[in-house]
């Protein structure tokens, strides 16, 4: 009789482990650091969708272009969805991290926007203007600035370009040199801000309706500067990444992105 108990019980536990690792196999957690808009908002639409599938999707949200890619990079998150293509492999290289694009979402119409001065014509000699100071995102500012007629840049400063490579400036204007997440700030304190798609939204600002340019929706900027899914190298075949992106780049998410945020956001796929 005590064997046949010793038995059972074994078996019994025997059973126990398996459910349990039947139950790992099939759930996973996913942690995500993210922007707060509009990348959280469109990653909170697909929580129920990869939960069917066993995925816990967990969002952290982060105010900075720095922190979401060293925290993949250490393994602290996941994946990260903040960033386009240009930033990220510039980070890259300065950095030496070791992070890779598995997929395109949705492209942010990069804009100039107004602060003391409300337009483009009326804007003063020594005018100031405030521009992101993280490489692609200054040059990409500096390109809309040019093809609005306001500088000129040197031949083939490209996505590299900085005030530096101005050749032309007939209204001798002044950049001001902040990180990205600052341009909304200090919209009393100069004529001009280039601020990225992601913080005017965040600001209350409408590309369609408050910007004074913005790139054109059919550009190659909105190929070339559309953001991200951001894994580690190595992690690009995670099925749970896989099923991440499959719930981004639906049908679902694509009429979300166009009523909720009309021009300022646009999908991409």
């Amino acid at each position: 009789m005590k064997r046949k108990k010793t038995l059972l019980l074994a078996l019994a536990l025997t059973l126990c482990l398996c459910l349990a690792a039947c139950g790992n196999k099939d759930s996973a957690t996913l942690k995500v650091a993210a922007s707060s808009t509009p990348h959280a908002e469109i990653l909170e639409q697909v929580k129920e969708d990869l939960a069917k599938e066993g995925i816990d999707l967990q969002v952290t949200e982060y105010s900075d272009y720095i922190v979401p890619n060293t925290a993949v990079e250490d393994g602290l998150e996941d994946v990260n969805f903040f960033q386009h293509k240009p930033y990220l492999d510039n980070f890259n290289t300065e950095r030496g991290t070791h992070l890779t694009s598995v997929a395109a979402i949705h492209y942010e119409p990069f804009g100039i926007y107004p602060c003391r001065v409300k337009s483009l014509d009326d804007l003063p000699d020594g005018a100031t203007i405030a521009v992101p100071n993280d490489v692609t995102n200054e040059a990409r500012a500096l390109q809309l600035l040019e093809a609005n007629g306001l500088i000129k840049l040197r031949e083939g400063a490209g996505l590299e370009a900085t005030p530096n490579d101005i050749v032309e400036n007939p209204k001798n204007l002044i950049f001001k040199e902040l990180e990205a997440a600052m341009m909304t700030t200090v919209t009393t304190e100069v004529d001009l801000a280039a601020i990225n798609g992601n913080y005017a939204l965040q600001a209350g600002f409408s590309s369609a309706n408050d910007a004074l340019a913005i790139e054109a929706a059919d550009s190659d900027a909105a190929q070339t500067f559309a953001n991200i899914i951001v894994v580690k190298e190595g992690n690009e075949n995670n099925p749970a990444v896989k099923s991440l992106i499959k719930a981004l780049q639906s049908d679902k998410i694509k009429q979300y992105i166009l009523d909720t945020y009309q021009n300022n956001v646009l999908p991409v796929f």
